[in-house]
C-alpha cells in the first residue's frame, strides 16, 4: 500500500504523480495512526510538510485522499482472491477458494490495519466510487467462473449469468464489504465452506 496505483477520486492540478503518491503515503502513515475520521485537510498538511493550498492543487478534498487509499486496500484483497482463483484448475475449486480467499484477505486488513479498514467501512457507508468498482470487479470475476463452470458443464446454465453472479456476490457480501464484515466476525472460521458449498449444490446442472 506505498503506492497509488488507482485514481477513484478527481485529482486537481499539475500531473505530478510524484508529489501525488508522496501526499497519499503520508496520508495512509497519518490516517495508520490517527484515523480517517478524526484527521482534517489542516492536520495532513501539517504533518506532510505541505501548505492546505497545496495539497487541494492535487486532491479537491480528504475525501479524494481517502477514496485512493481505500481503492490500494480493497486492490490487494482483490489481488489475493485473482491469485487463488488463478490457482484453481476446475471452476468448483476456483469458487471455494474465491469465498475462503475473500474472507481470509477482508480478516487481515480488519485485524492488522484496523485504522485503514476504517477508511473502508467509511466507503462503504457513503458508497463511495472505489467500493463500487470493487463490487463490480468481484462480481466480473464471479461471472467468469460461473461462464466457466457452464462450458465445462459443471454449473446449470438455466439461470441468467448475471443474475447466478449478483445472487452469488450476496451470499459473499457479509465477508467483503468493510462495513458488514464487523458484524460477520463470529462466522469467518465455517462460513467459506458452508457458503461456498451451498452454492455449489445450487449450481449443480
Amino acid at each position: 500500500m506505498n503506492k497509488a496505483t488507482v485514481r477513484p477520486g478527481p485529482a486537481r492540478g499539475p500531473a505530478d504523480h510524484e508529489v501525488r503518491d508522496q501526499i497519499v503515503v503520508a496520508a495512509t502513515e497519518h490516517f495508520r495512526l490517527y484515523g480517517y475520521e478524526k484527521t482534517t485537510v489542516s492536520d495532513l498538511a501539517k504533518a506532510i510538510g505541505f501548505s492546505k493550498a497545496y495539497i487541494y492543487k492535487f486532491f479537491e478534498s480528504k475525501q479524494a485522499i481517502g477514496e485512493l487509499i481505500c481503492a490500494n486496500c480493497l486492490q490487494e484483497i482483490e489481488a489475493d482472491v485473482r491469485t487463488a482463483i488463478d490457482g484453481a484448475d476446475r471452476p468448483p475449486e476456483k469458487l471455494r477458494r474465491m469465498f475462503k480467499t475473500a474472507v481470509e484477505s477482508s480478516l487481515r486488513l480488519f485485524f492488522e490495519d484496523r485504522k485503514l479498514y476504517d477508511i473502508a467501512a467509511s466507503a462503504a457507508t457513503g458508497n463511495w466510487e472505489a467500493t463500487r468498482s470493487f463490487e463490480a470487479r468481484i462480481q466480473a470475476m464471479l461471472q467468469d467462473v460461473l461462464r466457466q463452470g457452464r462450458e465445462s458443464e459443471e454449473f446449470e446454465r438455466k439461470t441468467p449469468l448475471d443474475e447466478a453472479a449478483t445472487a452469488i456476490y450476496l451470499v459473499m457480501r457479509p465477508y467483503l464489504n468493510p462495513l458488514l464484515l464487523q458484524y460477520s466476525l463470529d462466522s469467518t472460521d465455517n462460513a467459506p465452506t458452508q457458503l461456498s458449498s451451498l452454492v455449489l449444490r445450487s449450481l449443480s446442472p
